[in-house]
């Protein structure tokens, strides 16, 4: 089966009046369709910047990316990006808010909304539709932005550490939630995170980078021997330790 997502020796460089500094440096990869995979690297390496790129908010200045075989050019709707932050807004209800992405696409029709209400029931948010954000917590606030992300049906998802403003143990049960809904979903899945953790817990294969400029030093693959395969349950079983270990000591190897 072809990749949903291939990049081959994609750099890319910052310029500023001081001078140019290079961010990544021939990063090659490719996702396959429905798999999740992990990026981690040193704060400050080029994760962000990788997710920007495939995104279509920035150009690389060398090396290819395609998506379904297709050049990546520029911004693609068949890709959900989701953030640090929410970005809710308070003034809109959280159905408003969910519908935010379509309307701003064009795209609000009465299948959508129907889907939006259907996304709201699936995922437990139903009765606060009608609530502001303010009203939500942390956890219910991030499935909210997850419904606004899967509401166009992106076959790609791209996660920029979308639970690092959580406090630690909603961290833990909205990173086991929302990981279990984009499993169901079949969705393809990029997330970039510093947390070793939840790159463990949450995916099928860990791409470490190096320092900037970042290049690929290794690609983890990760399985694990469980009857029920969550999140959760992955960080109680006795490979984690083994995962975590092996990817901390590629990070630090130099240290």
């Amino acid at each position: 089966m072809n990749p949903i997502l291939e990049l081959n020796d994609v750099s890319y460089s910052y310029h500023t009046l001081d001078g140019e500094t290079k961010a990544l440096s021939d990063i090659s990869f490719s996702l396959a369709r429905g798999e999740f995979t992990a990026v981690v690297g040193p704060s400050g390496c080029g994760k962000s910047t990788l997710l920007s790129l495939i995104a279509g908010l920035m150009k690389p200045e060398s090396g290819s990316m395609t998506l379904n075989g297709d050049p990546l050019t520029e911004n693609s709707s068949k890709i959900g990006y989701m953030l640090q932050h929410d970005h809710l807004f308070e003034w809109r209800t959280v159905y408003r808010n969910v519908l935010l992405g379509a309307e701003i696409n064009k795209a609000l029709t009465p299948e959508i909304k129907e889907r939006a209400n259907k996304l709201l029931e699936q995922y437990g948010l139903k009765r606060f539709a009608r609530s502001k954000p303010s009203e939500l917590s942390g956890g219910m606030r991030q499935r909210a932005a997850l419904i606004r992300t899967l509401l166009l049906e992106p076959e790609l998802l791209l996660l920029d550490e979308p639970f690092s403003a959580l406090d630690y143990q909603t961290r833990l049960t909205v990173s086991d939630d929302i990981g279990q809904i984009i499993r169901r979903s079949g969705k393809t899945a990029l997330l970039v995170t510093h947390d070793l953790s939840e790159a463990v817990s949450l995916s099928d294969r860990v791409i470490i980078l190096s320092k900037r400029p970042a290049s690929i030093v290794r690609i983890v693959p990760i399985a694990f021997a469980l009857e029920k395969d969550t999140p959760l349950n992955r960080r109680n079983a006795p490979e984690f330790k083994n995962y975590f270990n092996e990817i901390w000591k590629e990070l630090n190897h130099d240290e």
